[in-house]
């Protein structure tokens, strides 16, 4: 779904001009600002099995 379609109740105007504060919190919420990017999140995750695997060679 997208805000561009949205009419808000409150200001009667496009929820993505985010005129109010209604607005402003639909937008937040539908595109999700302030969330981890999943890209970094799988970079953290190769990062980590990298480090583990090099740990386990120096043990041995």
């Amino acid at each position: 779904m997208s805000c561009d379609h949205l009419i808000c109740a409150r200001c009667s105007h496009p929820v993505s001009e985010g005129r109010c504060p209604t607005c402003r919190a639909a937008h937040a919420e539908l595109h999700g600002h302030g969330s981890i990017p999943p890209a970094l999140v799988l970079a953290g995750l190769v990062a980590l099995l990298f480090a583990l695997l090099v740990l386990r060679q120096l043990a041995l």
